[in-house]
């Protein structure tokens, strides 16, 4: 099993512009789905009606696709927005003004494993 462990830590994710090119993939298998139906039968008289269907399929995942990354997007701005306001408590506005949440009453220690001084 020690031959499986990784050596190393895994590398940062790559960023970038995940909805658009999410998006121009979903196109470009869409475009090629509506480039080969006129030629259906040609497709069909050499048994490549795959190529046909695996476009749509491409195109149809790809919407799936674009729902998933949009949605992944903005849960990624809402948490560096919620980071953001926990950053800056000056700017934000109090714990005590949102309800539903507690003001923390006393910090945690650095080290869980230890008690607080006093306690």
């Amino acid at each position: 099993m020690a031959k499986w462990t990784p050596k190393h830590e895994a590398p940062e994710p790559l960023e970038g512009p995940v909805v658009a090119t999410i998006t121009g993939g979903t196109i470009i298998w869409f475009v090629l789905f509506l480039v080969q139906v006129p030629f259906y039968g040609w497709f069909d008289d050499r048994d490549l009606t795959w190529w046909v269907w695996t476009c749509l399929a491409g195109a149809g995942l790809g919407l799936i696709g674009i729902w998933y990354v949009r949605g992944r997007d903005a849960a990624l701005k809402r948490h560096a927005a919620a980071q953001a306001a926990e950053a800056a408590p000056g700017q934000a506005a109090s714990a005590e003004a949102v309800p539903g949440h507690a003001a923390p009453t006393e910090a945690a220690p650095a080290d869980p494993g230890k008690a607080a001084p006093g306690a």
